[in-house]
């Protein structure tokens, strides 16, 4: 994977979930037009993971992301599609391959922004949230 390093300073590489139902293959560009519709200029995320484990660009990484409320200017966005079970409460739905791709995208950017904090969205103050519907910050600890 040959990633772009942003001219911005990272401090947060923030992990996300879609809150999609498991198993609807929603894609980038579906999340461009939710958050266009939203009034954004375009997709918040800079990356996002398909069911398939393909890593899709979204948003250019040296724009400020729209993902965490006080932390976009300093952070990455990575948003693995699923998140929810079929009611849309949240669940971990990660496929093996997005688990494996999301692992990989991880080891890259920390190569890119060693110093960068691994964190999931919930895991900011001003997040009140369940996502990415897993514990982004412990599994990836050691990353």
């Amino acid at each position: 994977m040959n990633l772009k390093k942003a001219k911005r300073i990272i401090k947060y590489l923030v992990v996300h979930s879609a809150d999609t139902p498991e198993g609807r293959n929603d894609k980038a560009k579906d999340i461009d037009r939710w958050h266009k519709e939203r009034g954004w200029s375009e997709i918040g995320y800079n990356y996002v993971i398909d069911l398939d484990g393909t890593v899709e660009i979204g948003r250019d990484v040296d724009k400020i992301p729209a993902q965490v409320r006080g932390h976009n200017k300093n952070s990455i966005g990575i948003c693995y599609i699923g998140g929810a079970d079929k009611n849309l409460k949240a669940k971990d739905t990660r496929t093996v391959k997005q688990k494996e791709s999301l692992i990989k995208l991880l080891k890259e950017l920390r190569k890119l922004y060693p110093s960068a904090q691994i964190l999931g969205h919930r895991d900011f103050a001003s997040a009140n949230t369940t996502c990415p519907s897993f514990d982004a910050k412990n599994e990836y600890n050691n990353i």
